[in-house]
Parts: structure tokens; sequence; C-alpha cells
């Protein structure tokens, strides 16, 4: 894909890196020299010296024939002529990131295709760790309002053995949380989960949250198996 990055700084910076990796035709404007320059000499890529918000600077940059714009500089009134400017010039899939929650009507009335919310997603990583260290996040979805995340199913957990149609039945289980597949390292074994599927332990099972039920859904699989059972003398 042709891709024109709006923004060389921390975020933008990285992103061109990513693309760049996974073999895309990237273009970076940024109205610092000393960062096109920088990333150039980093990484190769083509650096369009200029404001994102002037429309020659993206016509320069190719905009017109791109595939998508992602803009990450951290003004959200330059994101938002930049978006204008990209919706006038045809780009298909238009991707901005906010810092202001206060731009995201504005950012929706033009077309934007998707907003990120940087902020959001930071809190919520935050939040997952200090919370949860049981838990891995892989990713955000919904502008921050809920996770694909793993837990690893610990020894004598008390969903071991059981059913996925019996955990997601259970009470204790959040409806708003759904399993979406099962890796177990030792066996090498990746899943899709059906409902008939046993948990064993050591399982990696990769569910999708709302932030809110993580703790709830997390307790569940971890807790221990308290009732042990009578030895034979």
């Amino acid at each position: 894909m042709y891709i024109v990055v709006a923004g060389g700084g921390m975020v933008g910076g990285l992103l061109v890196r990513s693309l760049l990796e996974n073999k895309h035709d990237v273009v970076m404007v940024d109205p610092d020299k000393d960062v096109c320059n920088k990333l150039y000499a980093d990484t190769g890529v083509i650096a369009v010296n200029g404001s994102a918000t002037r429309i020659e600077v993206l016509r320069e940059a190719g905009l017109a024939k791109a595939d998508a714009v992602v803009i990450t500089t951290p003004n959200d009134a330059e994101n938002l002529a930049c978006a204008i400017l990209a919706k006038s010039l045809g780009v298909p899939q238009i991707i901005v990131r906010m810092r202001d929650p206060n731009y995201e009507n504005a950012y929706k009335v033009i077309g934007v295709n998707a907003i990120v919310r940087v902020t959001d997603m930071m809190v919520n990583q935050m939040l997952i760790e200090i919370e949860h260290p049981k838990v891995r996040q892989i990713t955000t979805i919904g502008g921050g309002r809920a996770n694909i995340f793993v837990v690893l199913v610990p020894k004598n957990s008390k969903v071991v053995g059981k059913k996925i149609e019996e955990l997601a039945r259970s009470r204790d289980f959040p409806s708003e949380c759904t399993f979406i597949a099962v890796y177990n390292q030792q066996k090498e074994d990746f899943s899709i989960p059906r409902g008939s599927q046993i948990i064993n332990e050591g399982d990696e099972l990769f569910l999708i949250s709302t932030a809110a039920n993580i703790k709830k859904v997390t307790d569940y699989l971890t807790a221990k198996d308290t009732i042990k059972t009578p030895q034979l003398t």
C-alpha cells in the first residue's frame, strides 16, 4: 500500500518504521527539517519537509494517489485541517490521532475512517499493568473501549477440565467478554475455541472484553480450586 504519514514525532516515527518493515510504500510529512533528515537517515523513508495543513505539500507527498493517510501530529486543529484536505483529494482511508476528545465529532462529520484516542489507550494500558499483572494486553479496539488480552490458566485453577461453554454460562463470567482463541505453548496447539473445548492447565486464553470486566474475568479464570480430593487410606 502507498501510505502517507503526517507527523514524524514519536508516534509517527514508530509507525513509519513499522510500515516500512511490512514492505509498504511510505512518505512522511513533517514541518521540522531535522526530523525529516533523521528519519530519512535512519530508515530511508521519503520525507517531505512542510506542513501537512498545506495542500501543495500534501500533493508533493503524493497524497492524491495514496491508499491511506495516517495523521499523527500532536495538534488536533492541524490534524483536522489535514484530514479535510485528504478527503478533498479522495484518499480512501483517513486515520487520525486524537488528543482532545472535543474534536471527535468534527472528525466524524468530515468522514474520518478511524480515530485513535492515544490518551485512552495509554491510560488503559497503565491501568491493566497496575491492576491486572496476570493479564497480557495485545491491543485495544473501539478507541480504547474494549481490549484484546491473554490470561494464562495457572496450576490448580478451578476452570481446568471445564468446557468453554460451561465458563461462558457461569454467572461469574461477564456477558460482555468472549473467548477468541486458545494456545497451549507446551503442546504448540492453537485453536479457535468451540463450546465443547476443554480448558487445560497452561492454556493461554485470548479474550475480548470491555475494560471494566477485565478484573472480573481474570479473577474467575485464575482462581484456585480449593476443593481437595480426599486421599484413600
